[in-house]
């Protein structure tokens, strides 16, 4: 359903930490004139954590709004509360957007049991696409192949976004789950070979520093030219590497700064990317061609 270069957009926010929206407008343009083929609002790259339920909303009818049907607009509307995530994507899809992005439920801890109650619970409440979204890193919660498998006889749950970063990973739930779910990349470092093994697209925090280079690679990997996207990946593999130097999105809303697109702005409690970092980002960047 959705293919390609999606970024897990940041939100811009000013140095008292309220969001910026004549950024957010800048940052639209400028995705869709570098290429990116779809924007993911309000994911853990986009500070979900720290936004209100009113900032999220808005957020996200923002993006809508500004975008203008040119590409989708993917929701992030997960949350550890069935019911937030229920309302929030029901918020999202009244908002306009073309799907909603649900992270596993994190900090509670559920078992396979409660992921896939959670899950279908906010599929049958709302009837937008939705994309399941699984990082253990980050949330100590793991959404296993064989609960995927159950979710994706679920005709609104149509993907699932690894973060897990294994191929293998990936691999195991195409064959489970065929053309009833897609499988998208939450890996920049290792996007590429997933793609080239079947995925169909890379949710993408790199895609918001290089997204006309992160557009090329997608197309060239979802092409099979494996020459290219590996030859595209090297070169941006030092960036995919920096960006993660501290805890996303620290890294990655100074390099949208340091690009001149957003003011510097985080909301506690992540701080702006320590100066000891600020070279090792800057060296990527030129690696990737983007200063």
């Amino acid at each position: 359903m959705f293919r390609g270069s999606m970024v897990a957009l940041v939100t811009p926010m000013r140095e008292d930490g309220s969001v910026d929206y004549d950024a957010l407008r800048r940052l639209v343009e400028f995705h869709i004139e570098q290429g990116t083929d779809a924007i993911v609002s309000v994911g853990t790259t986009g500070e979900s954590a720290t936004l209100s339920m009113e900032e999220h909303v808005e957020v996200i009818r923002r993006t809508v709004d500004l975008v203008r049907g040119r590409i989708p607009v993917i929701a992030g509307t997960g949350s550890n509360s069935t019911a937030e995530a229920i309302e929030l994507t029901r918020e999202a899809m009244e908002a306009g957007a073309d799907a909603c992005l649900l992270v596993t439920p994190y900090y509670n801890k559920p078992t396979q049991e409660g992921l896939y109650r959670h899950f279908r619970a906010v599929a049958e409440a709302v009837p937008i696409p939705q994309i399941l979204y699984n990082v253990p890193g980050r949330t100590a919660c793991d959404l296993l192949p064989e609960t995927v498998e159950r979710l994706s006889h679920i005709s609104n749950i149509v993907g699932i976004k690894e973060a897990t970063g294994s191929i293998e990973r990936g691999r195991e739930i195409m064959a489970r789950c065929g053309d009833r779910l897609d499988v998208y990349s939450g890996d920049d470092a290792t996007a590429a070979e997933l793609m080239l093994a079947g995925a169909k697209g890379d949710i993408s925090v790199t895609a918001n520093v290089a997204p006309a280079a992160m557009h090329a690679l997608c197309e060239a990997a979802l092409a099979g030219d494996a020459e290219r996207a590996r030859e595209l990946d090297a070169r941006l593999a030092p960036l995919h590497k920096a960006l993660f130097v501290e805890s996303n999105p620290i890294p990655v809303k100074w390099a949208v700064h340091e690009l001149g697109l957003i003011p510097p702005g985080i909301r506690l409690p992540l701080t702006w990317l320590s100066e000891a970092h600020h070279e090792t980002v800057r060296e990527a960047m030129r690696e990737a061609g983007v200063l």
